[in-house]
């Protein structure tokens, strides 16, 4: 079940190019789920340092992909309600859903001798550095 919300902000507003007040669609149980999460990407001479904050979410349920110069982190969230007989829920703001990131880099990625690590919600990759990005620039005559 959804429930209709006031919402004043910056996406209709943007879209739309007027300060009209507009509504989204939320999730009645829970807050709705974050679209992204944050990601520190830093730069060594042989690799890229990546660190994305993944909270309450388990190994088992992340998935790193790496295609040429991209990397995209996937992950599947569930954190479920406990219901039993004697209780009420009072408030939920835990959810289902998953999140995905796709970061590309100036240096295609070494697949074979890079690592992810991931513990206590923390994602770390050791991108190792592949070749150099060749010029697609087409040459005007």
């Amino acid at each position: 079940m959804t429930r209709l919300t006031k919402f004043a902000g910056n996406f209709f507003s943007d879209l739309f190019h007027d300060s009209s007040v507009a509504y989204y669609i939320q999730p009645l149980h829970g807050e709705s789920l974050k679209s992204d999460f944050l990601v520190d990407v830093r730069e060594r001479n042989d690799a890229y340092i990546v660190h994305a904050e993944l909270p309450g979410v388990k190994k088992e349920d992340v998935v790193v992909k790496i295609d040429g110069d991209c990397f995209t982190i996937s992950a599947k969230i569930e954190q479920y309600d406990q219901k039993s007989e004697d209780e009420k829920v009072v408030q939920s703001e835990r959810y289902l859903g998953s999140v995905s990131r796709t970061i590309c880099l100036p240096i295609e990625i070494d697949k074979s001798s890079s690592t992810a690590n991931f513990e206590n919600g923390i994602l770390e990759l050791m991108l190792s550095k592949g070749k150099i990005k060749e010029n697609n620039e087409l040459k005007i005559k």
